[in-house]
């Protein structure tokens, strides 16, 4: 009866393992068919409590979504992953200290007159509009669709509105 039904179906599916999450992991080894087809191996995972369209980048463990596209030949041991998450960590930890010391380091440079702050560009109209605006000179940098006018320096007392 065994040999029939591999036969006729094919080999049954194998629990290969289970993330920490409850997902099953599972494969089909490579078999012929009765017409002499050669099927090559198949490896899935069944979901706890998700349909297939519900699925969402992070749902699955990186190292079994590796294992099932045959980026690796052994699937993953819960070792491994704790190991691997906790190394992720770690690296957002350390990028999460950096950037904070990148801002106070920046914040101590504005202060200092080391480093010029950012010059904020002013947008006036759409981009695809053209802008058929009395064009005056500005002190700040001004842009529009593929047009740019750099800021312009004025004298002080020149009786614009302008002055800063």
């Amino acid at each position: 009866l065994r040999a029939l039904r591999l036969r006729l179906f094919g080999p049954a599916k194998e629990l290969v393992g289970t993330d920490q999450f409850g997902n099953k992991y599972y494969r089909v080894p490579k078999h012929e068919t009765r017409a002499g087809q050669v099927i090559p191996e198949r490896r899935f995972v069944e979901a706890i409590n998700r349909q297939a369209y519900q699925y969402q980048i992070g749902d699955f463990p990186t190292e079994w979504e590796a294992w099932i596209r045959k980026k690796r030949k052994d699937p993953p041991t819960i070792e491994e992953i704790l190991k691997n998450e906790n190394y992720r960590e770690e690296i957002k930890q350390k990028v999460k200290d950096v950037s904070e010391k990148d801002k106070l380091l920046q914040a101590k440079e504005y202060k200092e007159g080391l480093v010029a702050e950012p010059v904020h560009t002013h947008v006036k109209g759409h981009a695809s509009a053209p802008y058929y605006g009395k064009k005056e000179p500005s002190q700040d940098p001004a842009s529009t669709a593929s047009t740019f006018q750099p800021g312009s320096w004025m004298p002080p007392g020149s009786g614009s509105s302008h002055n800063k």
